[in-house]
């Protein structure tokens, strides 16, 4: 039986407008597309398992970022600092050699 999320989404038109640029902007890293995909979704009334279904993802990713969302609004969507220490060598460029 689908478990119903504690954390209701209801956008103001500000926030909508922002998460509908978003998600369809080709030019936005993959992780910020999918996460203004999924509050939209959960806005529309979705279960996480819905959600998680369409956008082709795990249902825990999609309750994280519901509560993140619900918590702390467009800001939760952002990203944090990652534990540990930073990169020593840049990341690898593409070209052929």
């Amino acid at each position: 039986m689908p478990r119903k999320s504690p954390y209701s989404i209801i956008l103001s038109a500000h926030e909508a407008n922002e998460l509908s640029k978003r998600a369809n902007k080709y030019t936005l890293p993959y992780f910020s597309v999918m996460r203004a995909r999924i509050i939209l979704l959960a806005a529309q009334g979705l279960t996480n398992e819905e959600i998680a279904l369409r956008l082709s993802t795990r249902r825990e990713v999609v309750s994280m970022w519901r509560k993140r969302f619900f918590e702390q609004r467009l800001h939760g969507l952002e990203e944090r600092p990652r534990p540990g220490r930073p990169r020593v060598f840049p990341p690898r460029s593409h070209r052929a050699h």
